[in-house]
């Protein structure tokens, strides 16, 4: 019930961290894996290493915060291998600022690149796998879903209105037996958070004290859950958004 074989995913942000850990676990399950990014170079790299595996992996460059880019996009998963199953909405970013010191600019980058991607990937996804008679959606979104910090609204906003986007549409797609879930990472070792050890003093020892499991996670922490969601082990689970974050949420 967790074979991928035949299956397409698409991961968005795939070039690195959680995606391309996710992106080697549904290859290594047996799907087709097209990642997508804005570094054209970090994604051919990514591919590259896949294949060495013996996986199938491709990369298709876009800004997936750019309407007229998804179309494209889509259209080349499309003509390549001619299938979507899976989608992953991955391609995120932050700014760490208390909200008084944002800028109008900064909080749109952060909305965009996390959430009105979502919704542009999805949207273009949704028509493809209806007609493909189903699909699988995955989206990231994070501790910060569920808890507030003081240096990250924008970040917060954009993963709380993951989760209830992910709520909405799988209420919408359910019909077309597409199953759209969240994955909420909590602290987990990429860069994105060892910028923010970096910036936010003494976090480091905070998460250790509160994550039940002692340690912060790895991207392949992300694995196994990437497979059960994209596979027919899930086909009865949609609208849920799960935390894979060593018992963080719960002490």
């Amino acid at each position: 019930m967790f074979d991928l074989t035949g299956r397409v995913a698409l991961v968005t942000g795939g070039n690195g961290g959680i995606g391309l850990a996710m992106a080697g676990a549904l290859a290594e399950a047996g799907a087709k894996v097209v990642l997508s990014g804005r570094n054209a170079e970090k994604s051919a790299a990514a591919t590259e290493a896949l294949r060495s595996r013996g996986f199938k992996a491709d990369a298709i460059e876009a800004d997936v915060t750019d309407e007229s880019e998804v179309a494209h996009l889509f259209q080349q998963v499309m003509l390549r291998h001619g299938r979507l199953d899976i989608l992953v909405n991955n391609a995120g970013t932050t700014v760490r600022k208390p909200p008084h010191e944002l800028s109008l600019d900064e909080w749109h980058v952060v909305i965009d690149t996390n959430l009105t991607s979502t919704f542009l990937c999805s949207r273009a996804a949704h028509a493809l796998m209806k007609e493909g008679g189903g699909g699988k959606m995955i989206n990231i979104g994070s501790m910060l879903s569920i808890f507030g910090a003081p240096y990250a609204a924008a970040y917060g906003a954009s993963k709380g209105g993951v989760v209830q986007f992910t709520r909405s549409v799988a209420t919408s797609w359910a019909a077309d037996n597409i199953q759209v879930n969240a994955v909420l990472p909590g602290w987990i070792d990429t860069d994105l958070t060892r910028k923010a050890r970096e910036q936010v003093k003494g976090l480091h020892e905070r998460v250790l004290a509160r994550t039940p499991a002692g340690h912060w996670g790895i991207p392949a922490d992300l694995a196994g859950i990437a497979v059960f969601l994209a596979s027919s082990a899930s086909d009865f689970i949609t609208g849920t958004a799960i935390p894979v974050d060593g018992g963080y949420s719960i002490s």
